[in-house]
């Protein structure tokens, strides 16, 4: 499913931005800079976040002992929801 029809992402796009090796991408802007594109709109901000959310499962918040993506430099009570926010970032 199209969920950015200005970058003509799919979900499947922001999942394989979630799920590369690196640093863990936590919000829009980081998985714009992941797939090479920059916001434009901003109104696919919240549906990538809840995919973010959806693919991080109990990480999304907050690593737990044991987790996968435990070790990696989270962004901490980061809430890409506004458009400003949307800055292209590297991966």
């Amino acid at each position: 499913m199209i969920v950015c029809s200005c970058n003509v992402l799919s979900d499947h796009d922001v999942r394989n931005a979630v799920s590369a090796g690196g640093p863990v991408t936590r919000n829009a802007k980081q998985v714009y800079g992941c797939l090479g594109c920059s916001a434009e709109c901003g109104r696919c901000a919240r549906t990538i976040k809840a995919i973010i959310d959806e693919a991080l499962g109990p990480c999304a918040k907050a690593c737990c002992a044991g987790c996968p993506h435990a070790g990696h430099p989270h962004a901490a009570n980061e809430d890409d929801a506004e458009p400003a926010e949307l800055a292209l970032a590297a991966c």
